[in-house]
């Protein structure tokens, strides 16, 4: 069983089971235009599984026998209570605090499936595939979801690699966590991700990332 468990930036446990991860894709349009891919007309959703999270500090083994793997970093939302059809202000009174998440995607495999009109899962879903932040309260970090932004960067071996700006997505938080609850309920424990800006590849053993919110949140790891 995984040993992954929410946490707050300060340490402390989060007693929230963690059920499942609904992501996001193609939410910016540069990166969606970076691999080619056509800019949606409406959400594209897939879930992790729960197995699939580990904890962002610990150095990162991405599989090496299935071609590149890439990786996406993207602001994380935990919810705090149930959501069932909900509206843009329920969505707000949800979230229960904001972190950062690398969605790691075994990029030949999902390539492969792209082209046979397959699912993701193989390529998004696999052991280790969500590293995950510890969480921001979010009512000490934001005020007003639906005026305020936030920012978030990646950072490899001192280089910026990724740079993320809410006001960038083209689904921003609350109306995406309202469509999402409209096709299926979200869970107390349960973590959104919201889609990654352009700057994806592939990670390389020895790499250090160093990933920010905001002024918020700092964490860093290493890929072994």
């Amino acid at each position: 069983m995984p040993d992954y468990q929410h946490h707050w930036k300060d340490g402390n446990t989060i007693h929230l089971p963690l059920g499942k991860i609904v992501c996001i894709g193609r939410n910016y349009a540069e990166h969606a235009r970076e691999l080619n891919n056509p800019v949606p007309d409406e959400p594209l959703l897939f879930i992790k599984p729960a197995t699939s999270a580990v904890h962002i500090t610990r150095p990162i083994d991405p599989p090496k026998d299935q071609g590149e793997v890439h990786f996406e970093t993207e602001l994380a939302v935990l919810i705090g209570r149930e959501l069932t059809k909900a509206s843009e202000t329920e969505a707000a009174d949800a979230i229960l605090g904001f972190g950062l998440a690398l969605d790691l995607t075994l990029r030949d495999v999902q390539s492969q499936l792209k082209a046979q009109g397959h699912p993701w899962e193989r390529a998004k879903a696999f052991d280790g595939a969500c590293p995950l932040s510890p969480f921001v309260d979010a009512a000490t970090l934001v005020r007003d979801l639906h005026n305020d932004h936030l920012t978030f960067t990646l950072d490899i071996d001192g280089h910026r690699q990724q740079s993320g700006d809410t006001r960038d997505m083209l689904l921003p938080v609350l109306p995406l966590i309202a469509h999402i609850s409209h096709h299926f309920s979200l869970l107390p424990g349960d973590v959104v991700l919201t889609g990654t800006p352009a700057g994806v590849g592939p990670l390389a053993s020895g790499q250090t990332l160093a990933l920010e919110l905001d002024d918020a949140l700092f964490v860093e790891t290493r890929v072994i």
